[in-house]
């Protein structure tokens, strides 16, 4: 059934219960309401704020010839996050691929740009190979339309500002290839500001040249993405900025106290009065300090014990020693419930406005939450946002409202200083 059907379905639903004061979900039992929440992930957009599908296939040597077009198509079981079949049942129509430049990049002459241009090549060859499947999209009315196509749309975020590199010019060239935000470093400091990971704090948040991206971007078209930056580069872009930003893939720091990478609760309201949103990422260390804490005490235990044995994880004689230690000591994970409470958490602080999803498939290894383990299961999200009360209003703004709303002030921030 195509996503246009739904619509029909859903209004016949309001019409079964125009004549009770109760919402629907009051009287549905859980079958009609999980069959709910699948309707509503097909009769409304769903943008994820940040999927890392290119940098998986450069890792498996991805090609456009013909042997290899099935994997962004349906993949072997088991193996990665995202493709198109999965995408389609779970109702995915725009997710942000990451064209993800990692920080060794940064040390490279070019800081990664070459890395940057192979990356949005391939998913441009991608939607010229399987154009009845997917399509680019560069603005909110482009992924309108590849939806009503029946199309997933692939608009493009670039993971670390690295490959700006020393020259401002490189922001409006990425932004004619496509890039619609950038996340201002990744995992190291680099050029425009400082990480969250790295304790190093070369510029004490932005440099002098990050404030000058910042305020192109502005002028440029490009979302500001702040998560992986420093708190301190956070308040100076929030002061800098005259339009709203966007956390492509954090979650709430309320939940994993010590984890920087996330947002604290203040961090949070001034993303709300910039009129911004927080994508909550899906990775269980994200979302729970105790799944965290457990997975790092067996982390290194695990590591003690190769080192007592002088091996290496990669070595051929450690595997069945990691194999053996991982069936004693089962990674923990959180569940798709945990999502819903980081996004209830938002919601308390600073309203529906200011929240979406940004699960980091893909990027976040086997760590993923008990119920959204892969693309196909957006719907039970949906499900337990709406046995929480959340409205459809309410669902339609998480899945992709919001997040329209800041694109389309990015571009009208842009339209004015032009």
């Amino acid at each position: 059934m195509n996503k246009l059907k739904y619509a029909g379905l859903i209004a016949s639903l309001y019409f079964l219960f125009a004549c009770s004061e109760k919402r629907p979900v009051d009287r549905m039992d859980d079958a009609q309401l999980r069959a709910y929440a699948d309707e509503l992930a097909h009769k409304y957009i769903i943008t994820d704020g940040h999927v890392d599908l290119p940098f998986r296939l450069k890792v498996k040597n991805f090609r456009l010839e013909k042997e290899y077009m099935g994997i962004p198509v349906s993949t072997p079981e088991g193996e990665g996050d995202f493709d198109f079949e999965r995408a389609k049942k779970g109702g995915l129509d725009a997710p942000f691929m990451s064209i993800y430049i990692p920080s060794s990049y940064q040390l490279q002459p070019d800081k990664g740009k070459a890395l940057a241009d192979s990356l949005i090549n391939m998913i441009a060859g991608i939607t010229e190979q399987i154009p009845d499947k997917f399509a680019l999209a560069k603005t909110t009315k482009d992924v309108e339309t590849n939806f009503a196509a029946g199309k997933i749309s692939l608009p493009m975020g670039m993971e670390n500002g690295a490959p700006v590199g020393d020259d401002l010019k490189n922001v409006k060239y990425f932004y004619d290839r496509g890039i619609r935000y950038i996340t201002l470093t990744h995992g190291k400091d680099n050029q425009i500001c400082d990480s969250s990971y790295d304790t190093t704090r070369t510029w004490n948040g932005l440099s002098p040249f990050g404030k000058q991206v910042v305020e192109e971007m502005n002028k440029t078209g490009i979302m500001i993405d702040i998560s992986h930056v420093s708190d301190s580069t956070f308040y100076q872009v929030m002061k800098i900025t005259k339009a709203p930003c966007i956390a492509s893939h954090s979650s709430c720091r309320f939940f994993t106290p010590g984890f920087i990478r996330n947002m604290s609760d203040d961090m949070i309201k001034k993303l709300a009065e910039n009129n911004g949103v927080i994508q909550i990422n899906f990775g269980s260390t994200f979302l729970d300090s105790t799944v965290r804490a457990q997975n790092e005490a067996n982390r290194k235990k695990l590591q003690a014990i190769l080192d007592e044995k002088k091996l290496k994880q990669t070595d051929s004689l450690a595997k069945p020693i990691v194999d053996e230690f991982k069936k004693s000591n089962p990674s923990l994970f959180a569940d798709v419930e945990m999502v819903a409470n980081h996004i209830d958490h938002v919601v308390k602080l600073v309203g529906i406005n200011h929240v979406g999803i940004g699960s980091d498939f893909d990027g976040v290894g086997d760590s993923l939450p008990t119920g959204l383990k892969d693309v196909s299961q957006y719907p039970n999200l949906i499900y337990v946002l709406l046995k929480r009360g959340y409205s459809e209003a309410d669902i339609e703004k998480i899945c992709y409202k919001n997040v329209w709303r800041v694109w389309n002030k990015v571009e009208e921030v842009t339209a004015k200083n032009n």
